[in-house]
C-alpha cells in the first residue's frame, strides 16, 4: 500500500463522515435559527428553550436517514475491505 493509497482512503473516510453528519448538523442548525428568530421576535431569552426541539429534530432525522447512513457505511466498508485484500 503506497502513501497515495493511504491519503485516498483518508480522503474517502472524511467525505463519508461528512455525508453521515451533514443531515444531523443541518437539522440542528435550521432548528436553532428558527428558534433564535422566534426568540428575537418575542423577546423571550430562555437559553434552554432550544435544546428540546433540537434533540427531537435530530432524533427524527436520525431515524429517517438511518437506512441511508447504513448503506453509505456498507459501501465504504466494502470498498475498504476490497482495497485491503489487494
Amino acid at each position: 500500500m503506497t502513501p497515495l493509497d493511504i491519503l485516498d482512503i483518508a480522503r474517502q473516510s472524511l467525505i463519508t463522515m461528512l455525508f453521515l453528519a451533514a443531515p444531523l448538523l443541518l437539522t440542528s442548525l435550521a432548528i436553532g435559527l428558527v428558534i433564535s428568530f422566534v426568540q428575537a421576535l418575542t423577546q423571550i431569552q430562555e437559553i434552554t428553550l432550544t435544546f428540546v426541539p433540537k434533540i427531537l429534530g435530530v432524533l427524527t432525522v436520525l431515524l429517517l436517514s438511518l437506512p441511508l447512513m447504513g448503506k453509505i457505511l456498507e459501501n465504504f466498508s466494502h470498498e475498504l475491505f476490497q482495497r485491503i485484500g489487494q
